[in-house]
Protein backbone atom coordinates (compact mmCIF):
# COMPACT_ATOMS: atom_id res chain seq x y z
CA UNK A 1 0.00 0.00 0.00
CA UNK A 2 1.71 2.98 -1.11
CA UNK A 3 1.33 6.30 0.81
CA UNK A 4 2.03 9.67 0.93
CA UNK A 5 5.36 11.02 1.70
CA UNK A 6 4.90 14.65 0.98
CA UNK A 7 7.13 15.91 4.17
CA UNK A 8 10.28 14.39 4.90
CA UNK A 9 10.76 14.00 8.58
CA UNK A 10 13.30 16.24 10.27
CA UNK A 11 15.97 13.65 11.14
CA UNK A 12 16.21 12.71 7.72
CA UNK A 13 16.91 16.11 6.59
CA UNK A 14 19.35 16.71 9.41
CA UNK A 15 20.93 13.54 8.06
CA UNK A 16 20.69 14.53 4.41
CA UNK A 17 22.68 17.48 4.99
CA UNK A 18 25.80 16.06 7.06
CA UNK A 19 26.06 14.18 4.73
CA UNK A 20 26.25 16.56 2.10
CA UNK A 21 28.60 18.61 4.30
CA UNK A 22 30.46 15.56 4.30
CA UNK A 23 31.12 14.67 0.94
CA UNK A 24 31.85 18.36 0.55
CA UNK A 25 34.80 18.11 3.07
CA UNK A 26 36.24 15.21 1.07
CA UNK A 27 35.61 16.68 -2.51
CA UNK A 28 37.61 19.64 -1.21
CA UNK A 29 40.24 17.64 0.93
CA UNK A 30 40.54 15.56 -2.52
CA UNK A 31 40.88 19.25 -4.64
CA UNK A 32 44.26 20.37 -2.39
CA UNK A 33 45.40 17.24 -2.31
CA UNK A 34 46.42 16.73 -6.27
CA UNK A 35 42.98 14.94 -7.30
CA UNK A 36 40.49 17.03 -9.18
CA UNK A 37 38.30 13.51 -9.60
CA UNK A 38 37.74 13.19 -6.08
CA UNK A 39 36.33 17.03 -6.08
CA UNK A 40 33.94 16.34 -9.00
CA UNK A 41 32.67 13.26 -7.31
CA UNK A 42 31.96 15.42 -4.71
CA UNK A 43 29.84 17.45 -6.44
CA UNK A 44 27.76 15.17 -8.67
CA UNK A 45 27.05 13.25 -5.75
CA UNK A 46 25.86 16.23 -3.78
CA UNK A 47 23.45 16.74 -6.62
CA UNK A 48 22.03 13.34 -7.18
CA UNK A 49 21.22 13.74 -3.24
CA UNK A 50 18.92 16.69 -3.70
CA UNK A 51 16.70 14.62 -6.32
CA UNK A 52 14.26 14.68 -4.03
CA UNK A 53 14.40 18.12 -2.94
CA UNK A 54 14.11 18.56 -6.94
CA UNK A 55 11.08 16.63 -8.00
CA UNK A 56 9.53 18.26 -4.65
CA UNK A 57 9.16 21.03 -7.05
CA UNK A 58 6.33 19.72 -9.14
CA UNK A 59 3.81 19.21 -5.97
CA UNK A 60 1.48 16.50 -5.46
CA UNK A 61 1.89 15.87 -8.99
CA UNK A 62 5.06 14.31 -8.81
CA UNK A 63 5.81 10.36 -8.00
CA UNK A 64 8.19 11.21 -5.26
CA UNK A 65 5.58 11.90 -2.62
CA UNK A 66 5.02 8.17 -2.77
CA UNK A 67 8.64 7.57 -2.49
CA UNK A 68 9.28 6.59 1.22
CA UNK A 69 12.08 8.45 3.37
CA UNK A 70 13.51 5.36 4.40
CA UNK A 71 14.13 4.26 0.47
CA UNK A 72 15.42 8.21 0.22
CA UNK A 73 17.92 7.71 2.93
CA UNK A 74 19.27 4.53 2.11
CA UNK A 75 20.01 5.86 -1.67
CA UNK A 76 21.99 8.78 0.26
CA UNK A 77 23.36 6.42 2.16
CA UNK A 78 24.43 4.45 -0.23
CA UNK A 79 25.81 7.64 -2.36
CA UNK A 80 28.09 8.64 0.59
CA UNK A 81 29.29 5.24 0.82
CA UNK A 82 30.01 4.57 -2.94
CA UNK A 83 31.74 8.13 -3.43
CA UNK A 84 33.46 9.16 0.02
CA UNK A 85 34.52 5.63 0.96
CA UNK A 86 34.68 3.62 -2.33
CA UNK A 87 36.53 5.79 -4.28
CA UNK A 88 39.12 6.66 -1.50
CA UNK A 89 39.85 3.06 -1.03
CA UNK A 90 40.28 2.00 -4.75
CA UNK A 91 42.11 5.50 -5.45
CA UNK A 92 44.16 5.66 -2.52
CA UNK A 93 44.38 1.47 -1.02
CA UNK A 94 45.46 -1.46 -2.16
CA UNK A 95 42.67 -3.32 -1.23
CA UNK A 96 40.44 -5.10 -3.58
CA UNK A 97 36.97 -5.94 -1.79
CA UNK A 98 35.42 -2.83 -1.37
CA UNK A 99 33.23 -3.47 -4.65
CA UNK A 100 31.46 -6.55 -3.16
CA UNK A 101 30.10 -4.21 -0.42
CA UNK A 102 29.40 -1.58 -2.49
CA UNK A 103 27.31 -2.97 -5.21
CA UNK A 104 25.65 -5.51 -3.07
CA UNK A 105 24.18 -2.44 -1.32
CA UNK A 106 23.32 -0.60 -4.55
CA UNK A 107 21.53 -4.24 -5.68
CA UNK A 108 19.06 -4.30 -2.52
CA UNK A 109 18.44 -0.68 -3.05
CA UNK A 110 17.61 -0.42 -6.82
CA UNK A 111 15.43 -3.36 -5.84
CA UNK A 112 13.58 -2.28 -3.18
CA UNK A 113 13.13 1.12 -5.13
CA UNK A 114 12.22 -0.32 -8.24
CA UNK A 115 9.50 -3.03 -6.73
CA UNK A 116 7.81 0.83 -5.17
CA UNK A 117 8.10 2.79 -8.42
CA UNK A 118 6.55 -0.26 -10.37
CA UNK A 119 3.18 0.38 -8.24
CA UNK A 120 3.67 4.17 -8.34
CA UNK A 121 3.54 4.01 -12.47
CA UNK A 122 0.77 2.19 -12.33
CA UNK A 123 -1.10 3.44 -9.41
CA UNK A 124 -3.80 5.06 -11.92
CA UNK A 125 -4.14 1.79 -13.49
CA UNK A 126 -5.30 -0.14 -10.03
CA UNK A 127 -3.24 -2.66 -8.04
CA UNK A 128 -0.66 -4.20 -9.63
CA UNK A 129 0.35 -7.82 -8.47
CA UNK A 130 3.43 -8.88 -6.86
CA UNK A 131 4.99 -10.37 -9.55
CA UNK A 132 5.15 -7.56 -12.07
CA UNK A 133 5.96 -5.69 -9.26
CA UNK A 134 8.98 -7.82 -8.63
CA UNK A 135 9.90 -8.12 -11.93
CA UNK A 136 10.35 -4.74 -12.44
CA UNK A 137 12.21 -4.52 -9.36
CA UNK A 138 14.86 -6.93 -11.00
CA UNK A 139 15.19 -5.48 -14.49
CA UNK A 140 15.37 -1.62 -12.68
CA UNK A 141 18.53 -3.01 -10.43
CA UNK A 142 20.22 -4.62 -13.26
CA UNK A 143 19.64 -1.44 -15.53
CA UNK A 144 21.11 0.75 -12.57
CA UNK A 145 24.15 -1.96 -12.47
CA UNK A 146 24.64 -1.44 -16.23
CA UNK A 147 24.79 2.05 -16.16
CA UNK A 148 27.28 1.94 -13.02
CA UNK A 149 29.81 -0.28 -15.09
CA UNK A 150 29.37 2.72 -17.89
CA UNK A 151 30.30 5.08 -15.68
CA UNK A 152 33.57 3.11 -14.47
CA UNK A 153 34.46 2.47 -17.69
CA UNK A 154 33.89 6.50 -18.74
CA UNK A 155 36.08 7.60 -15.72
CA UNK A 156 39.00 4.88 -16.66
CA UNK A 157 39.33 5.73 -20.50
CA UNK A 158 38.91 9.86 -19.43
CA UNK A 159 40.48 10.39 -16.05
CA UNK A 160 42.90 6.80 -16.22
CA UNK A 161 41.49 5.47 -13.36
CA UNK A 162 41.41 2.01 -12.65
CA UNK A 163 38.54 1.60 -11.06
CA UNK A 164 37.35 -1.27 -13.60
CA UNK A 165 41.21 -3.11 -13.21
CA UNK A 166 41.62 -2.98 -16.53
CA UNK A 167 44.19 -6.02 -16.41
CA UNK A 168 41.02 -8.06 -15.40
CA UNK A 169 38.42 -5.49 -16.34
CA UNK A 170 36.05 -8.54 -17.56
CA UNK A 171 36.09 -10.37 -14.64
CA UNK A 172 35.70 -7.33 -12.57
CA UNK A 173 32.32 -6.05 -14.17
CA UNK A 174 30.89 -9.45 -14.25
CA UNK A 175 31.63 -10.15 -10.62
CA UNK A 176 29.97 -6.86 -9.85
CA UNK A 177 26.84 -7.54 -12.01
CA UNK A 178 26.86 -10.84 -10.01
CA UNK A 179 26.86 -9.63 -6.43
CA UNK A 180 24.61 -6.68 -7.39
CA UNK A 181 21.94 -9.29 -8.62
CA UNK A 182 22.37 -10.93 -5.29
CA UNK A 183 21.60 -7.56 -3.58
CA UNK A 184 18.85 -7.22 -5.60
CA UNK A 185 17.36 -10.70 -4.72
CA UNK A 186 17.73 -9.82 -1.15
CA UNK A 187 15.80 -6.38 -1.48
CA UNK A 188 13.54 -7.94 -3.61
CA UNK A 189 12.42 -10.25 -0.72
CA UNK A 190 12.56 -7.29 1.76
CA UNK A 191 9.83 -5.11 -0.40
CA UNK A 192 8.01 -7.97 -1.01
CA UNK A 193 7.37 -9.34 2.25
CA UNK A 194 6.70 -5.60 4.06
CA UNK A 195 4.37 -4.13 1.66
CA UNK A 196 2.50 -7.80 0.85
CA UNK A 197 2.24 -7.88 4.88
CA UNK A 198 4.36 -10.93 5.55
CA UNK A 199 6.92 -8.64 7.80
CA UNK A 200 6.98 -5.40 9.46
CA UNK A 201 5.25 -3.46 11.75
CA UNK A 202 2.04 -2.64 9.95
CA UNK A 203 1.70 -6.43 8.23
CA UNK A 204 -1.63 -6.68 10.07
CA UNK A 205 -3.31 -3.52 8.88
CA UNK A 206 -1.39 -4.29 5.39
CA UNK A 207 -3.15 -7.77 5.23
CA UNK A 208 -6.30 -6.41 6.06
CA UNK A 209 -5.89 -3.71 2.92
CA UNK A 210 -4.69 -6.23 0.14
CA UNK A 211 -7.68 -8.42 1.77
CA UNK A 212 -10.42 -5.50 0.80
CA UNK A 213 -8.79 -5.08 -2.68
CA UNK A 214 -9.32 -8.75 -3.09
CA UNK A 215 -12.50 -8.87 -2.11
CA UNK A 216 -13.41 -5.82 -4.43
CA UNK A 217 -11.61 -7.43 -7.55
CA UNK A 218 -13.60 -10.50 -7.17
CA UNK A 219 -16.89 -8.62 -6.59
CA UNK A 220 -15.92 -6.62 -10.10
CA UNK A 221 -15.28 -9.89 -12.07
CA UNK A 222 -18.82 -11.20 -10.79
CA UNK A 223 -20.64 -8.10 -11.60
CA UNK A 224 -18.77 -8.63 -14.89
CA UNK A 225 -19.55 -12.07 -15.57
CA UNK A 226 -23.09 -11.71 -14.23
CA UNK A 227 -23.18 -8.59 -17.73
CA UNK A 228 -21.89 -11.05 -19.77
CA UNK A 229 -24.19 -13.55 -19.17
CA UNK A 230 -27.28 -11.14 -19.27
CA UNK A 231 -26.27 -9.72 -22.38
CA UNK A 232 -25.34 -13.32 -24.08
CA UNK A 233 -29.15 -14.36 -22.48
CA UNK A 234 -30.24 -11.43 -24.49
Amino acid sequence: MLQNYGVLPKSHKILWVSLRIIMLAWGIFGLFHGSVVEFLEAIFAIIFTHLWDFFQIFGTRSFIIEVSPETQTGLNIFIFTAVCIGSTVNNRTDFEHIDVLTHFIAGFISAYFGYDLANIIFRKRGYLGPAISSFFAICFSQFIAVGWEIYEFSMDSIYGLNLQRRETGVIDTMCDFCVCAAGSVLGLLAVSFIRNGIIGKNKEKIKEQNRLKEEQRLLKDKLYEEYVKEENNG
